[in-house]
């Protein structure tokens, strides 16, 4: 499942028990970091003919999604600015070479401007209106509410489709933008996906729904849950074949020593081999209680609800 059970939970609404497999590490590192670092140049070639090298972008949030961004426009030559609430996530940015700013500090400037946040509004009218002529302007991120679409839907600005899925929004004194989907996911409304990739999410999908349908009564209530380590790690090794690769195992003694079964899990649940926009604990939701609306975030933090490791 993806957020919209989160918060049904939240809510108190939720009548059966639903794996979140959106936060699962197979869907986080590999379909959100992977799968949208192909796909972000992807949707943009197919829709505007652009050439990458020399553009100055700017990526709104540096989780797994926004990562792939950052890496895939990074190679062909543009010059990234990254956007950040999460310090964790903005030094990771810092460290691996990008600008770190405030929105509002290159919106004037910049060719291509990409939310990858799960939040709303993060793109305004105001930011819109500052933006330079043909700048272009995509969502990565979640549904169509990253990018404030509605607000320019009024009589004094021109929607003219110049093509499937591209729209220029021309201003009274000619300035024009580029929105491509209305908004929308990019990736899921202009581009392709890598099947293996997909592959990979189907494969965690069928897994989370076979151990709901497996459990013993009373294993899981009606809340959220993770997809057990164990899992994680079973889809892994279902993909390795491909790449012929073969891994090490563990002798009797290393896995005495480690503390570990042979056959795994390897890792503790506490330990996150992704980081980014993962929402929840590695256990069932727990706490209910929020202050930001629309997420159940504290507003100065904490900003992720998991425990481990970044990156």
């Amino acid at each position: 499942v993806g957020v919209f059970p989160t918060w049904l939970s939240k809510a108190g609404k939720l009548c059966v028990p639903a794996m979140n497999v959106n936060d699962s590490v197979t869907k986080q590192k590999f379909d959100n970091l992977y799968c949208c670092r192909e796909s972000i140049l992807d949707g943009l070639k197919r829709t505007t003919d652009m050439m990458f090298g020399g553009k100055q972008v700017v990526v709104c949030g540096y989780g797994e999604v926004g990562k792939g961004c950052c890496a895939a426009l990074k190679a062909m030559g543009s010059i990234v600015y990254v956007t950040e609430i999460d310090p964790i996530c903005a030094l990771q940015a810092c460290m691996d070479g990008f600008r770190l700013v405030k929105l509002n500090e290159v919106i004037r400037q910049v060719d291509i401007v990409i939310t990858c946040t799960g939040n709303k509004n993060v793109v305004t009218r105001e930011h819109l209106d500052r933006m330079k002529n043909s700048c272009i302007v995509c969502n990565m991120g979640h549904s169509n509410t990253e990018i404030d679409v509605a607000s320019l839907r009024t009589p004094e600005l021109t929607w003219e489709r110049v093509r499937s899925q591209v729209d220029h929004v021309i201003w009274p004194d000619g300035k024009r933008i580029v929105l491509l989907a209305e908004g929308r996911l990019l990736n899921l409304s202009c581009s392709t996906v890598p099947t293996f990739v997909l592959s990979i999410t189907a494969t965690t999908q069928a897994l989370a729904l076979i151990e709901l349908y497996n459990a013993p009564e009373g294993r899981y209530k009606q809340d959220v849950y993770l997809l057990p380590k164990k899992m994680d790690e079973y889809v892994a090794s279902l993909h390795l074949p491909t790449f012929d690769a073969h891994l090490t195992e563990l002798t009797d003694e290393q896995a005495k020593y480690l503390g570990l079964n042979k056959n795994g899990p390897f890792k503790p649940n506490y330990y996150r081999c992704c980081s980014s926009s993962s929402f929840l604990l590695p256990r069932a939701w727990g706490t209910r209680a929020g202050r930001v609306e629309g997420t159940g975030f504290n507003p100065t933090g904490p900003l992720r609800r998991y425990q481990g490791v970044s990156g």
